[in-house]
């Protein structure tokens, strides 16, 4: 299970060899620490509230395809410290390429997880939220019933995102760990329904807050883990398998890389968010559990990934099962984010590939706090007042 309130930290390339191939962590710049509060004796009257004294907190809620996640964050002087999180594997898109609707049995597990995580927001003084539900919602014949089912069993107000969006949220949560000195980094959000690619640049900002996102060009490809998985199956594996999974990624991407255009991969660099990329690193680390702290901001060179990739096809269902950055919930995805990962590493054969725990939650609590200026209000020296 990954600790979601660890460190949200900035760790540039440019503080370690830019052509090293070892994993790397530890950077000294920018680092945003994260340790779990208390919970707060208050209670938001609404997500929807607002407030510009900094002291409230922040949710950001993510229902895809396969997961459901949470983070409430309270902002800190350049970024935000997490106070409290829930991830939960929902499969609320379990069966959908086939009957077009969302399961009973998948709503009911998700209904359940949001009820979580409806109790955490309740919990907190929320002085802005955003809770969105992406590919699985956007697809399904009934989800917007779905939505509705939600507000009316949790109280939970869930919007349904456009694609664009989705790519621009998991941008702004990611941007942090683009190499400065780079030509900027092909960024990919391998999710359970859908995949987001985006060319991306990074930003110093002017309000003491997390860098911007520039977002040169972007596509989104509705296959992910699941609708890949569900297609060609996930238990035994072939590399045959593998090749066709890969075969039917590859055409969603030629239009993306028409848009970038001409380019120098070793000048770029591929930035990936997902279980999929933080599997790989967890595996490669040879981690005997999960631990965020040593995955986010790790780099890989291709020659690891490519190691790493070989490796998981030629593992036995029960042993990536048992294995436990993978775990029996993901263990038949796993391959199908790996053939994902392998088209767009064709796409762009860049020399290193840096791996985000991190993503659109954190985004969405970006462009809240940035939106309410809550770095703005800490760049300006504080008057004390007693109380």
């Amino acid at each position: 299970m990954v600790d979601e309130t660890q460190t949200w930290a900035d760790q540039p390339a440019a503080e370690r060899s830019p052509r090293e191939d070892r994993p790397q962590t530890g950077a000294r710049h920018r680092q945003w620490r994260g340790r779990r509060e208390s919970a707060s004796s208050s209670s938001a009257d609404s997500t929807d509230a607002r407030s510009h004294s900094g002291e409230g907190c922040y949710a950001a809620l993510d229902l895809g395809t396969n997961n459901c996640r949470l983070l409430i964050a309270r902002p800190t002087a350049n970024g935000f410290r997490v106070v409290d999180a829930f991830s939960r594997i929902v499969r609320l898109g379990e069966g959908l390429i086939c009957s077009g609707r969302l399961g009973e049995a998948a709503m009911t597990r998700a209904v359940d997880a949001l009820g979580v995580c409806a109790s955490k927001i309740r919990n907190r003084r929320i002085a802005g939220a955003r809770l969105i539900a992406t590919e699985a919602c956007r697809s399904a014949v009934n989800g917007a019933d779905f939505i509705q089912r939600v507000e009316d069993e949790t109280g939970l107000k869930l919007e349904i995102v456009e694609r664009e969006t989705e790519a621009r949220l998991a941008a702004a949560g990611c941007t942090p760990l683009v190499d400065p000195y780079s030509d900027g980094a092909v960024l990919f959000d391998i999710g359970g329904g859908s995949t987001e690619v985006v060319w991306l640049d990074r930003v110093e900002t002017c309000d003491g807050g997390p860098p911007s996102a520039v977002i040169r060009a972007w596509v989104s490809v509705p296959l992910g883990v699941v609708t890949v998985a569900e297609r060609h199956g996930g238990v035994k594996v072939t590399r045959d398998d593998f090749e066709a999974m890969v075969n039917e990624f590859t055409p969603h991407l030629e239009g993306f890389v028409k848009a970038v255009g001409p380019h120098n991969c070793g000048r770029l660099h591929l930035l990936g968010t997902s279980g999929t990329v933080t599997t790989i690193a967890g595996v490669h680390l040879d981690l005997p559990r999960y631990d965020r702290s040593q995955v986010d901001g790790t780099w890989l060179g291709a020659e690891q990934v490519r190691v790493v990739v070989d490796r998981l096809i030629a593992m036995p269902f029960s042993e990536r099962a048992a294995n436990p950055c993978i775990g029996a919930e993901r263990a038949d995805l796993v391959l199908a984010g790996c053939a994902i990962l392998e088209s767009v590493r064709r796409a762009f054969p860049c020399d290193r590939l840096r791996v985000a725990d991190r993503g659109l939650r954190e985004g969405i609590l970006v462009e809240l706090m940035r939106a309410d200026g809550v770095w703005r209000q800490r760049a300006v020296p504080e008057t004390r007042v007693d109380r």
